[in-house]
């Protein structure tokens, strides 16, 4: 094996976890890949059960051949403050919206901060709600210590990504589509279209469902919130 190339890999695939464009699933056998055209990741054994072992693979990003990128949906952007709380501040604009509250700023700001706790909360807090975050704590702790993880997300600063919108479309039974540019994507769209890759919570589309909140990753590590 090349171990320089695989390190670049690993951390690519780090980073597409951490901005929530590729997600964590579970298998109860070891696969190579999930798509043998577009995968990013092996499976590895979990421990979390010995007597019945799960392994985790790491899913792609959607890619051509799916259905939901056959057509790209019409949004208008609602730009999101850039100073580290972007998907905390865009998924709290988004759950206003839906119900026909604007919000100032300083109250965006802070419901930003309130959905960030609450994640720490959760996972950091009570280690008997975690369990019920068990893909949310494999996608952290395939990163980093859960301590470290539980230090750096008390401060106003912390990026979120995929393991917190785990967390919070489940703790807030909130559906969450993430969306890139449609430029970004081999489709070639262009101006106002978006490309849905990924979705949060669509348990809670059922019964009385709830408007989802879009969400777009724009690159650069910001996220901005489509309406």
């Amino acid at each position: 094996m090349d171990i320089m190339a695989e390190k670049p890999r690993n951390a690519s695939i780090l980073e597409q976890l951490q901005l929530g464009i590729a997600r964590f699933e579970f298998s109860s056998s070891p696969v190579s890949s999930i798509s043998p055209s577009n995968s990013v990741a092996s499976s590895f054994p979990l421990s979390m059960n010995r007597g019945h072992p799960l392994f985790a693979k790491i899913g792609p990003v959607l890619g051509i051949e799916s259905p939901a990128l056959r057509k790209a949906e019409q949004y208008k952007v609602q730009k999101v403050t850039g100073d580290g709380r972007c998907l905390f501040r865009a998924l709290a604009k988004g759950m206003a919206f839906n119900r026909g509250i604007p919000l100032r700023p300083f109250e965006e700001k802070n419901d930003a901060d309130d959905l960030r706790m609450a994640v720490k909360e959760v996972i950091c807090d009570n280690g008997k709600e975690r369990r019920q975050y068990e893909e949310a704590l494999i996608a952290i702790t395939v990163e980093e210590p859960l301590e470290r993880y539980c230090q750096r997300i008390r401060t106003p600063d912390f990026w979120g990504g995929e393991s917190e919108l785990l967390v919070l479309s489940k703790l807030c039974k909130q559906p969450i589509i993430v969306y890139i540019p449609g430029h970004e994507h081999k489709m070639g769209c262009r101006g106002h279209s978006f490309i849905p890759i990924a979705e949060y919570g669509a348990e809670f589309k059922g019964g009385k469902p709830k408007k989802p909140v879009r969400l777009l990753y724009s690159g650069r590590n910001h996220y901005d919130l489509l309406v």
